[in-house]
């Protein structure tokens, strides 16, 4: 699967951050242990369906330390637990200098945390379990937030194959289905990539790679679908 090279929810998104900003001046000491550099620098991520960890962001980033977090959600609540930086840098699950070898560069069971990127800041996301999925049907449309503009030398969007479980496995290269790929994409707030994965049922993740066009940087973003 190597890849050389392929071919109304902004201001929601604006309005929860500026809301979870000034919820969190009430705990400015665990704000001081909580580095912003991600949100400062403004990246992106898949929110529709979300990423794992926008996910937890959305659902928990002003209420972080509510303890039913951990009944009601508990893959976000143990990811919380291990670097609550991987929430608030939702934007920022990157590599760079790949050169378009995704699976030299990936291994296998780390598709999700970007090979553990970040001095594996993000390897909660590559736990197996029951994380909370959103419902599509079998045609959807992955919406990339991209914050800072970067466009697009292509996205390519996978899906896992019928059998995969995304609860007790963690996600391989040979799991995945090539569904969809684009050309270049011109910098959007939203790069919107229409999806067909016929033939699937339950929980699936959708694994989509973003080679953002401003420089080599590869994001690897994986979110929990449920195709009924």
């Amino acid at each position: 699967m190597n890849r050389e090279r392929g071919g109304g929810a902004g201001a929601r998104v604006g309005r929860r951050w500026a809301a979870r900003v000034v919820g969190m001046v009430s705990a400015v000491a665990m704000l001081l242990l909580v580095p912003w550099a991600g949100g400062a620098s403004a990246h992106g991520s898949v929110i529709d369906p979300p990423s794992r960890n926008y996910g937890c962001w959305d659902r928990w980033g002003d209420d972080f330390q509510n303890p039913a977090m951990e009944q009601e959600d508990p893959m976000c609540w143990a990811a919380w637990q291990a670097d609550t930086n991987a929430m608030w840098n939702w934007n920022g699950l990157y590599r760079e200098g790949v050169a378009g070898d995704h699976q030299g560069a990936i291994p296998d069971g780390q598709l999700c945390s970007a090979g553990l990127t970040g001095d594996g800041r993000y390897a909660a996301m590559d736990t197996p379990g029951a994380w909370k999925t959103t419902d599509v049907g079998a045609n959807f449309t992955v919406d990339l937030h991209d914050q800072a503009l970067h466009g697009a030398d292509y996205m390519l969007v996978y899906v896992t194959k019928q059998g995969f479980d995304p609860k007790t496995e963690a996600l391989g290269w040979g799991d995945l289905e090539l569904v969809a790929e684009t050309d270049r994409l011109e910098p959007s707030s939203h790069m919107l990539v229409d999806v067909s994965a016929p033939g699937r049922s339950g929980h699936h993740l959708v694994y989509t790679i973003w080679q953002a066009s401003h420089s080599d940087q590869s994001y690897y973003i994986c979110s929990d679908v449920d195709f009924g």
